[in-house]
């Protein structure tokens, strides 16, 4: 198609000031009355300055002979017949047809527009009855609709599907071209016919014509075809988007200015396509896929939907478009899954693909950034720690949303997600377990005793916990005792009092202990000869509730030793029926270091004071006397003397000077140590507790396994394998998910142990013994 030309009007005033001096040139001169010269002078001055006017727009105007309209000049006008001028019109609108056709025409010329212009005009201001504005009017309707009927709507009718619509964007913007300058040309009956009559202006006459010929013929096609083409591109296909954008802005444009033709022809049949498509999708997705997978898809479906309102939907669409695509796929899955039986849904959700992918993400981010930082910043790393296990529960948080927004909250959804957090939960992240880096983080908060949220409290069902928890309270680190009593009572809510039970028991625990101290106290000032000759606090715990500890048989200098014994009498009037064991890895001692520039009070471990009392009997030790003389492991005594002589406080001397710790290594007491404070803490090397954790989880389930089996025994007396196999998986269900193996494991070991036996007769019945 050939570009068509935009040409300069001329400014309406002087078109109309020329047609006002022609009408009076035309008239008879009138005798005139007598004016006084001033007056004579002032109207010639506005004569002058109005031909001045006219002359300078006549090269828009119609000044020569144009043949078929006749000789005008600036003193007469001829009368332009309707079908004479009509046939000039025919010719202007011909050439502008074959120019949208593409066929070989010249292009509009300043001068062709406005003898256009000027012959509509002549016509509609003639005397009646050769004012031919109407039949105008009514002309240039009967144009555009010549033109769709001989031309349009044919092309249109020959192609179908995407060559239709390409056809149809064709033929609208064509149209939308023909409309524009064809209302320029009879842009006079805009302005005065049309508006003293209030008809429909030229524009909108030019667009009901396409729609009441053309829309309304092939719309249903046409929605037809572009929704064929979403789908598609919902499997997955290309398409070409900025053609469904033309197409889709037709509907829109067709109702000039309001909605309906969109929403009506249009959006109505989209929105229940989309239903039918997704509701198909979710049945064939609900056979193979877990529901994190499926809430994957449901998430990528609604990306892909908003993407496809932003590319070529109308805005207005989104809304509905997204919640009919949520309520498909979501809802209408999590209904088929609840008509389920039980164990099916389970085992359909327990495949948790999608949560441990992004988990594993995060554990690789996480790893990542550890391995780029230099060990020895260790604040970065624990920053960069912090920052996962924050990822780790907005992660929660997401889901948990789906779950109670998309999933009504059903308790099989909520199991899910719970059992996929804990797979992930269980994986390494820079040499630490998940579990491990959300109780440390939980246990920072719970230390400053901030007020930052914990998110779902059903992450820190871990042994983790119950280890943090009774670091803060032996050493009298938690900042809110009633904060702990508080989150025990959620975690109570929402796991259970057997899983709270000895979190709670170890919180009395303490109450209980402070109240013995205090008898304790009252003993030493009532009985002069029981003198520990220092200061002893001693904490009591009950075993069952704390997590095991390493007790070791340290041999103990004879300032400790005379503590022990005087407190065991002390304890021997409370209670004989139990039995003291002294945790001394937990144990702390203020001790003196007598110096030659001053003396130092030193904040140390046990085993470290126990270790520096040695050379109270001796200035130069050996590597294997010390350990000789405490009675130590070799981890242990290397722990404690690296802390002493390597470290930032070097109260003794090692001999080589290294780094490190070897059995070879003497010491000897550093007389000549001193420091700018009088009060110091030399703090241990931390244990590495990560190559233990997993012995220490088996430790505890193994107790777990066996008191609940012994539990289910108790009451039902006599029971089958699998039946015994299945009540302890969902007792335990709550604190952890028990393996099958180890449950068959423990059965054998309480059958060696004489608390269950086989029946003679059927080797998979159990009996208890009393």
């Amino acid at each position: 198609m050939r570009a068509i030309k935009e040409i300069r009007k001329p400014p309406v005033a002087d078109l109309e000031n020329l047609h006002a001096y022609r009408k009076v040139k035309g008239k008879k001169k009138k005798k005139k009355k007598t004016k006084t010269l001033k007056q004579r002078r002032k109207k010639k001055s506005e004569r002058d300055s109005h031909l001045t006017q006219v002359f300078n727009w006549n090269k828009w105007l119609l000044c020569v002979d144009l043949g078929l309209v006749g000789k005008m000049t600036m003193n007469q006008r001829n009368t332009i017949d309707l079908d004479q001028g009509w046939d000039f019109m025919q010719k202007g609108i011909t050439k502008l047809k074959n120019i949208l056709e593409g066929l070989p025409e010249p292009q509009f010329s300043s001068e062709d527009y406005m003898m256009l212009y000027t012959t509509i005009y002549n016509m509609c201001t003639q005397k009646p009855p050769h004012d031919y504005s109407q039949q105008l009017y009514d002309k240039y309707r009967e144009s555009f609709e010549e033109y769709i009927t001989s031309t349009v709507l044919p092309s249109l009718r020959e192609k179908h599907d995407e060559f239709m619509l390409r056809e149809l964007v064709k033929r609208w913007l064509n149209h939308k071209i023909m409309v524009r300058w064809l209302s320029r040309f009879f842009h006079y009956l805009d302005r005065y016919f049309i508006a003293r009559r209030s008809l429909p202006a030229l524009k909108e006459v030019g667009l009901t014509c396409f729609r009441d010929l053309v829309y309304q013929e092939i719309n249903g096609k046409v929605r037809d075809a572009v929704i064929s083409l979403i789908d598609q591109e919902r499997e997955g296909e290309q398409i070409d988007r900025a053609l469904l954008k033309n197409v889709l802005d037709i509907f829109v444009e067709i109702g000039m200015g309001q909605m309906n033709y969109y929403e009506n022809d249009f959006e109505d049949a989209m929105l229940k396509d989309t239903a039918a498509y997704y509701s198909r999708k979710a049945s064939i997705w609900i056979l193979d896929d877990s529901c994190p997978d499926y809430m994957l898809k449901a998430e990528e479906c609604l990306k892909r939907e908003k993407d496809r309102v932003s590319n070529y939907l109308h805005s207005s669409s989104e809304a509905k478009l997204l919640e009919k695509v949520q309520h498909e796929l979501l809802s209408v899955y999590a209904t088929q899954l609840l008509e389920k039986e039980h164990s099916g849904c389970h085992a359909l959700l327990r495949d948790d693909k999608h949560v441990t992918a992004e988990g594993t993400t995060l554990v690789k981010q996480a790893e990542d950034a550890a391995s780029n930082k230099k060990a020895e910043k260790k604040d970065v790393v624990g920053l960069q720690e912090q920052v996962f296990v924050r990822k780790v529960i907005e992660l929660h948080d997401k889901f948990m949303a789906y779950v109670n927004d998309c999933f009504l909250n059903h308790t099989l959804f909520h199991k899910a997600l719970k059992e996929a957090f804990e797979i992930f939960c269980n994986k390494g992240v820079a040499g630490s377990s998940s579990a491990e880096l959300l109780a440390t983080f939980c246990d920072n908060i719970l230390k400053k005793g901030g007020s930052e949220k914990l998110s779902d409290l059903k992450l820190l069902k871990k042994p983790w916990r119950r280890k943090k928890l009774a670091r803060r309270l032996l050493f009298d680190k938690s900042a809110n005792d009633e904060h702990e009593r508080s989150i025990l009572t959620k975690l109570k809510q929402q796991c259970g009092g057997q899983f709270t039970s000895k979190m709670e028991g170890m919180v009395t625990d303490l109450t209980l202990a402070r109240e013995n101290q205090t008898s304790f106290e009252e003993y030493l000032s009532n009985n002069r000869n029981a003198n520990p000759g220092t200061d002893l606090t001693v904490t009591v715990l009950t075993t069952g509730f704390w997590p095991s500890y390493k007790s070791s048989d340290l041999n103990l200098p004879a300032e400790m030793v005379k503590c022990v014994e005087v407190f065991r009498e002390f304890y021997q009037t409370k209670t004989k029926h139990r039995k003291l064991t002294w945790i001394y890895s937990l144990g702390t001692c203020n001790i003196n270091g007598k110096f030659e520039q001053k003396t130092i009070e030193m904040i140390v471990s046990t085993y470290q004071a126990a270790a520096l009392l040695l050379f109270n009997a001796s200035d130069r030790l050996s590597y294997q006397e010390i350990m000789t003389q405490l009675n130590l492991s070799d981890d242990d005594v290397v722990r404690v003397l690296h802390s002493l002589s390597c470290a930032k406080y070097k109260i003794l001397i090692k001999e080589p000077n290294t780094k490190t710790v070897s059995p070879t290594d003497v010491f000897e007491f550093n007389s000549k140590f001193t420091d700018k404070m009088r009060r110091i803490k030399i703090p241990l090397p931390p244990v590495d507790e990560k190559k233990k954790v997993i012995e220490d989880v088996d430790k505890d389930r193994r107790y777990a396994i066996d008191a609940s089996i012994v539990r289910i025994m108790k009451s039902r007396k006599v029971l089958g394998y699998q039946q015994l196999v299945m009540e302890c998986v969902e007792q335990l269900g709550r604190m952890f998910k028990p393996d099958v193996k180890a449950i068959k494991k423990r059965i054998e070991d309480l059958i060696t142990r004489d608390y269950l036996e086989r029946d003679k007769d059927n080797a998979n019945l159990f009996k208890y013994l009393a």
